[in-house]
């Protein structure tokens, strides 16, 4: 599956030349070890993944007892993995690296030794957890990978040419005409379905059936709850009544979330620590009231008034429509022939929220309700400095 941070990666190779390691971060299910693994093969002439989901005691003990003898270091992974090792030529992975924080810590002495490239990958909200014994290493460079975008989700459709053309019309300031727009809507829509999840999308090029997409959305949305319940140690049951509620909140006018849906005594105080959490697990998206955007938006965030977002659109969409356990084929028939007058609105403006996301902007918005002074009294859906 092709995916813009490739390019990424290959600047980060061709620039770098081993002086540092880089550090993948992203939500659970987002593609990282496939889009390495996938750079490995491309790019090398041999690679070794150290999953630390399942790596054996022998591979974890090369980082406690050899790192100041590095070759037997690597002479012993050359032979537990009976992979080649070329100096210069080789990628090393360490696939979930947050999982054992001394290989992280390691890494200040493998780019150091220079021999061998180096890719870590992690999800953010267990790296910032497992970090309070180790030296966070200053080699590193870190990026963020994002679920598929819509000229991503075009590309695994095979489509190359549509998103190309309608920027041209966009720069141009000419109309996509309507035979094109009809096709580009009715992919967007596709799109909004879809999401951009990879195992999804995949699911759904393989198949074009929405409910075996829609199952393996519930099965990301469960392995969620799961690390809610596993990671979130010492308030899970806050993130998850903020997780179950982020659809109601959106259905709102308004979208603003309101703490008095929780319970009625409900507090930001109270709260914080979780809503960082989904947000730093990259589950939800914050999007902040700038309360004087023509100052500066950060300068003027209020924290006390946000909006939140899913993380990914077609997630959102089997998490919101889940009575049944499963979404209708009537509801996302709705959705494909612009028919779901009621929740459409919190559908698209979450696409927006995720397509900003992903395009490196921090989110934010406007909102004046003054009764005093009518002028000024308006509500900006999102604001790009």
């Amino acid at each position: 599956m092709k995916r813009k941070i490739f390019a990424e990666l290959l600047k980060w190779k061709q620039q770098e030349m081993g002086r540092t390691a880089l550090l993948i971060e992203g939500a659970r299910r987002v593609g990282k070890s496939y889009i390495v693994e996938a750079f490995a093969k491309a790019e090398y002439k041999s690679y070794i993944v150290i999953d630390f989901n399942r790596s054996s005691e022998e591979v974890m003990d090369l980082f406690v007892h050899y790192l100041n003898d590095l070759d037997t270091f690597f002479l012993y992974l050359s032979n537990l993995y009976n992979v080649k090792l070329y100096e210069r030529e080789t990628l090393i992975v360490l696939d979930e690296v947050q999982l054992f924080p001394r290989a992280r810590a390691a890494i200040k002495y493998l780019v150091a030794d220079g021999r061998y490239d180096y890719i870590e990958t992690g999800s953010l909200m267990s790296i910032k957890k497992h970090v309070q014994d180790i030296v966070i290493p200053s080699e590193e460079r870190h990026l963020t990978m994002h679920p598929l975008d819509f000229e991503e989700f075009l590309w695994a459709l095979g489509n190359e040419t549509l998103m190309d053309f309608i920027g041209t019309c966009f720069h141009d300031r000419k109309p996509l005409g309507q035979a094109l727009h009809r096709k580009a809507m009715d992919y967007f829509r596709q799109y909004l379905i879809v999401g951009g999840m990879p195992q999804a999308v995949e699911a759904y090029v393989n198949t074009r059936d929405f409910t075996r997409v829609d199952r393996v959305k519930r099965d990301i949305l469960t392995l969620y709850r799961g690390d809610i319940v596993k990671h979130a140690q010492g308030y899970e049951m806050k993130v998850e009544q903020i997780f179950d509620d982020i659809p109601a909140q959106l259905q709102k006018h308004d979208r603003k979330f309101k703490w008095a849906s929780l319970s009625k005594e409900a507090r930001l105080r109270e709260y914080e620590d979780a809503l960082f959490w989904l947000s730093d697990a990259m589950i939800a998206s914050i999007c902040y009231n700038s309360s004087s955007p023509a100052v500066g938006l950060r300068l003027n965030r209020d924290r006390m008034t946000f909006k939140c977002y899913m993380a990914d659109t077609g997630l959102l969409v089997s998490h919101a429509f889940d009575e049944n356990g499963i979404v209708s084929e009537e509801i996302y028939k709705k959705i494909l022939f612009d028919k779901l007058a009621v929740n459409l609105g919190m559908i698209v403006e979450n696409i927006v929220a995720q397509m900003l996301v992903a395009s490196g902007h921090k989110l934010y918005f406007y909102s004046n309700s003054s009764r005093n002074d009518v002028l000024s009294r308006m509500e900006i859906d999102f604001l790009i400095a």
